[in-house]
């Protein structure tokens, strides 16, 4: 089947591509079990002991790449992150998805505390840039490709969109408190993960970019103060490892209300092939446009 063939990539797609790849990377297709479907399919192969995304689609390649670089350049700085394994090029592609392999860490739901969260993004903002190039953070342009993506209503999507345009017109305005660099893209409590030894190790590497270090301290703020998915003393606990509290800078709601709108469309690519999905979404829309509390909003 060719690239053009494939017009639904969903578990079953998914499972198909990375038994292709494990052929092509001399990896044994052994106890394949999915971990979770978005912007990848997740899957632990072997027990757990490896862990192979498989891109969505063949417009994930570029971020791949760079993933691949961003591992190797943590590997070399000694950072605490996930690790590519097999002596194959990495990415894998198939029908133009990239797929990639990675060590298993644990049980693969074992997750750091927030101290720890915030001791490590520190050591991460204060790693020396790589000598590759990282691009710039452009957090609404995966708005919008998720939105072409995305089987739902016609007047959530136009919803959605505008949105992000009005959000980005006041990203753009922000003042931001702390230096640019090196960012995650992407920095949350199911990022961090402990492996096999107890240690906390950094994944999901692919939405590296440059740009405001606020980006990646707003995941933990919102999932405190708009989820209740930590308490207000796990979030003191992140503060002071990191050393700030992005709540008390100006330009936080408008971080947060970005990372809102991005979990929405993030759940809209998967509204075509799951009705939950879709029942979610709606849900998410409706309350984006009354302004209403986000503690229901249900987890995937």
């Amino acid at each position: 089947m060719t690239t053009s063939e494939r017009t639904v990539f969903d578990a079953a797609a998914a499972e198909d591509i990375l038994r292709r790849a494990c052929a092509l990377a001399d990896v044994e297709p052994d106890g394949i079990r999915m971990m979770r479907f978005g912007d990848h399919a997740v899957f632990r192969i072997a027990g757990g002991q490896i862990v192979s995304r498989v891109g969505r689609s063949p417009e994930r390649l570029p971020s791949v790449q760079r993933e691949v670089a961003v591992a190797g350049w943590l590997a070399d700085a000694g950072y605490p992150a996930a690790r590519l394994v097999t002596a194959a090029e990495q990415p894998v592609v198939v029908e133009g998805h990239p797929v990639t392999f990675w060590e298993g860490l644990g049980d693969g739901e074992t997750y750091a505390n927030t101290r720890e969260m915030g001791e490590l993004l520190r050591r991460l903002h204060e790693l020396e840039s790589p000598t590759f190039s990282l691009p710039p953070l452009r957090p609404f342009d995966k708005v919008t490709q998720r939105l072409k993506r995305a089987a739902i209503p016609d007047p959530s999507r136009a919803y959605l969109q505008a949105l992000a345009e009005k959000l980005a017109a006041e990203y753009d305005r922000l003042e931001f408190a702390l230096p640019a660099g090196p960012v995650h893209g992407d920095f949350n409590v199911g990022n961090v993960l402990r492996d096999v030894g107890g240690h906390p190790k950094v994944i999901d590497l692919d939405g590296f970019g440059t740009g405001p270090r606020e980006w990646d301290l707003t995941q933990t703020a919102m999932y405190y103060d708009s989820f209740g998915w930590h308490t207000e003393a796990e979030y003191s606990d992140f503060v002071q490892g990191y050393g700030f509290d992005v709540r008390e800078w100006s330009g936080y709601a408008v971080l947060r209300s970005a990372r809102e709108l991005l979990m929405v469309a993030w759940l809209s690519q998967n509204a075509g092939t799951n009705p939950r999905a879709a029942e979610e979404v709606e849900k998410r829309v409706e309350t984006l446009r009354s302004g209403g509390s986000r503690r229901d909003w249900a987890p995937f």
